[in-house]
């Protein structure tokens, strides 16, 4: 009755930019903070950037001054600008009713 579905990952570059969304469907409450973490081999979970039903916006360290997140109910959007090889990871939506947890987008920079 939950799904959660992501787009916009794929290949880019040093300097450039990717945007990313996530769709919450199913017995959803619209209250719900949803938002973007993101693992690779390396590292564990990182947030990436949180938003509440009232727009209230979280950013994590990694993409700080770099990203920017907007939504439109259990509609959303992440843009992050000036990628880094830093930034290569597999990008997972997130609601936190349960939580719920989409199944992820590759994002790949190269240098």
């Amino acid at each position: 009755q939950v799904r959660i579905v992501e787009s916009g990952g794929g290949q880019s570059q040093s300097g450039g930019s990717v945007n990313l969304g996530c769709t919450a469907s199913g017995n959803i409450d619209r209250r719900l903070t949803m938002g973007w973490y993101r693992r690779n081999p390396g590292n564990d979970r990182q947030m990436i950037a949180l938003i509440s039903e009232g727009g209230a916006i979280n950013y994590g360290q990694s993409v700080q001054g770099r990203a920017m997140i907007t939504r439109s109910g259990n509609r959303m959007s992440l843009e992050i600008h000036n990628l880094r090889p830093e930034d290569t990871a597999t990008y997972v939506c997130y609601a936190d009713a349960a939580p719920y947890w989409g199944q992820g987008t590759q994002v790949t920079v190269s240098s």
